[in-house]
């Protein structure tokens, strides 16, 4: 294989490749410098693509269609079958608006913490922010605390109020639009909580007194 090389699309190096969701990519394998018949091998990540008999021998091609979201960021590689080393590689950029995801519906009692975790998937990168109540929201320094990665945006309350009541909006905007998503936040009145200690307390008490209400009838029953 010394002196053979690859290439998908005329890229003889690792390349990306931008497309958009609906579309067809069609990707070309060339064999180059070669003097005898050689079969080329494609992979999907590190799963093998299935090749009729047809489409391996010195050119191969494959189509993605239709692309969608999950196919960003996958690569596309041609390998030469008895000599994997010869390779080529393409990975596909796929750009679409923000995608939001979440629960919508959170119920939690008075005084305890609640975080509204609001999934972003866009490419490119989106940016984020949350309203409450279509307004914007005032972050209180320790109730408040935002937290940030490439698909998940979450916004935690510490010690909810029945003023934390309402509707959350997570917004996300990218150069390719905007995605929104509500978040309906139910603050519900904290339950009593009874001390343990009287709990047992009065069971105790209850316990006693049904013993000797017994020992007195018993007594009484010894009489007659």
């Amino acid at each position: 294989s010394a002196g053979l090389e690859l290439s998908i699309n005329n890229h003889a190096a690792d390349f990306p490749l931008s497309a958009r969701p609906g579309s067809s990519v069609s990707l070309s394998c060339l064999v180059h410098n070669s003097s005898q018949a050689e079969n080329l091998l494609w992979y999907r990540g590190d799963g093998q693509v299935g090749l009729k008999d047809g489409n391996k021998v010195n050119i191969s091609h494959i189509c993605i269609h239709p692309v969608n979201e999950s196919d960003d960021g996958v690569t596309f590689t041609c390998k030469l079958a008895r000599d994997k080393s010869v390779q080529v590689s393409v990975t596909l950029d796929v750009e679409f608006p923000p995608q939001l995801s979440g629960e919508e519906t959170l119920q939690v009692e008075e005084e305890k913490d609640i975080t509204l975790t609001c999934n972003s998937k866009s490419n490119p990168q989106a940016r984020t922010t949350w309203y409450k109540d279509n307004n914007n929201l005032m972050l209180q320094l320790g109730r408040h605390e935002l937290r940030q990665t490439s698909e998940v945006f979450q916004l935690s309350i510490r010690k909810v109020q029945k003023s934390d009541n309402g509707t959350y909006t997570c917004v996300a905007e990218s150069s390719l639009g905007k995605g929104t998503k509500d978040f309906h936040l139910i603050i519900e009145e904290k339950k009593p909580v009874f001390p343990k200690e009287a709990v047992i307390a009065a069971a105790v008490v209850v316990a006693i007194t049904v013993f000797f209400g017994i020992l007195a009838r018993k007594d009484k029953l010894f009489k007659v």
